[in-house]
């Protein structure tokens, strides 16, 4: 690139810059300048994004949370896009669809059990307000319970069940909500009654901190929904599609959901569609009106295309092998890390769904600028931000495992180095 075409993408990137200040998000600008990582997302690729001036390219480390598993502009999703515009559009809800039908039948033979029926989406907040209307429809109940710290999107029903300080800002919330710690069954045990209609949760809850729950946690959970008759919804809009070395996080539990939520990665990172799977039992609610929930753009028949060649790539037993040697390498070498630099006190993984836990609050946003520094994009975990969520594409080679963990060494290095100088 010429001097003349880095001044024109400079002047390009502060353009944007000052547009989306005045007509999208003042705050979000003021944020990112705050913390000298002003930058705009321009060309992407595999696990790599671009700075808009093409003066910065940062390996991404967070993802999206899981929208980019497959990595950014992947090939063989592109391909399937692609090939979907050339016959399908968005599509009708109100009809009877192939495309929908198509991708419904692959989610029911991944699924366990009688885990078949699927209502899509188009935001993970909107899979989770469906999943929580037919619980309650279901059971005739109205109480949901869900884990303190843990977070299941900002709309609705979703945000009900969300942290306190998600909703304080809006308003009255509907009633009927209520939020237990993670990892205790005892407090959930305390909290169910007869009128609890479901338990939500992460299996393990990325804002909360990437806690991985004890082995005996989610089955007694659903022990104890079976003798309430209250329904277990798993939320894995984060967690599915491999991202934990299965292609579902429930399976290392050995539990059956009544409910899974799917979001996020199930878009390829090109067409948004979630999925809200129920049990059978639980799609009678939509029997005597089945247009009683209906989502315009939902499902969208080009979004269904994506999403089935999503799941094909996700579910091959050779693709989550490659997830797990991954998992191995990151493993082995965080270890190292964790020897060398005090402040990296461990690392919370299950495959590569991985959290490196600091030594305290202030730890997280430093390391995520001077990660930034080292060319690695990754962010603090909201609700616990001792902790770096570190959600790598599940596509990315050993070698950049190595070429990783080499900048994360320096980072961390750096990182020590400003706190020490406060």
């Amino acid at each position: 690139m010429n001097p003349n075409d880095n001044l024109q993408m400079s002047a390009l990137k502060a353009r944007a810059i000052e547009d989306f200040r005045s007509y999208v998000s003042s705050g979000k600008v003021a944020f990112w300048q705050q913390l000298n990582m002003d930058l705009v997302m321009g060309r992407r690729a595999g696990p790599y994004f671009w700075d808009l001036d093409n003066e910065k390219r940062l390996f991404n480390l967070h993802c999206n949370g899981g929208v980019f598993n497959l990595g950014h502009r992947n090939e063989e999703i592109t391909e399937a896009l692609q090939q979907g515009l050339t016959e399908l559009d968005i599509g009708n809800g109100h009809l009877i669809s192939k495309a929908r039908a198509d991708l419904g039948r692959l989610l029911a033979e991944k699924m366990p059990g009688d885990l078949c029926y699927t209502v899509y989406g188009v935001s993970g907040g909107e899979a989770v307000d469906l999943a929580i209307k037919a619980a309650r429809a279901f059971t005739g109940k109205t109480k949901i319970i869900s884990a303190r710290g843990g977070y299941h999107g900002h709309t609705g029903l979703a945000l009900a069940a969300g942290d306190e300080k998600y909703r304080a800002p809006f308003g009255p919330q509907p009633p009927g909500f209520q939020q237990v710690p993670f990892d205790d069954v005892q407090a959930l045990a305390a909290a169910m009654d007869d009128d609890t209609a479901a338990v939500i949760l992460e299996p393990i809850p990325a804002t909360l901190g990437m806690l991985v729950p004890s082995k005996d946690y989610l089955p007694s959970v659903r022990a104890l929904c079976d003798q309430k008759n209250t329904l277990l919804i798993i939320d894995e809009v984060q967690t599915g599609l491999g991202r934990t070395g299965k292609l579902w996080a429930f399976e290392y539990f050995e539990i059956i959901p009544d409910i899974v939520v799917l979001g996020k990665g199930l878009s390829g990172g090109l067409y948004p569609i979630t999925a809200t799977v129920l049990r059978k039992p639980v799609e009678t609610v939509f029997h005597p009106d089945p247009h009683i929930h209906v989502s315009t753009f939902g499902g969208a028949e080009l979004g269904c295309h994506v999403a089935q060649r999503v799941v094909e790539i996700s579910s091959d037993p050779e693709f989550l092998k490659h997830v797990n040697d991954l998992a191995g390498r990151f493993s082995e070498k965080i270890e190292i890390l964790q020897k060398k630099h005090q402040t990296l006190t461990n690392l919370r993984q299950l495959g590569l769904f991985m959290g490196l836990k600091l030594e305290d609050e202030l730890s997280g946003p430093i390391l995520s600028l001077t990660g930034y520094q080292n060319d690695l994009f990754m962010i603090p975990a909201n609700n616990d931000r001792s902790v770096i969520q570190f959600l790598p594409p599940l596509t990315m080679s050993p070698d950049e495992v190595d070429w990783v963990v080499e900048r994360l060494d320096k980072a961390l290095a750096s990182a020590q180095a400003f706190k020490d100088s406060l």
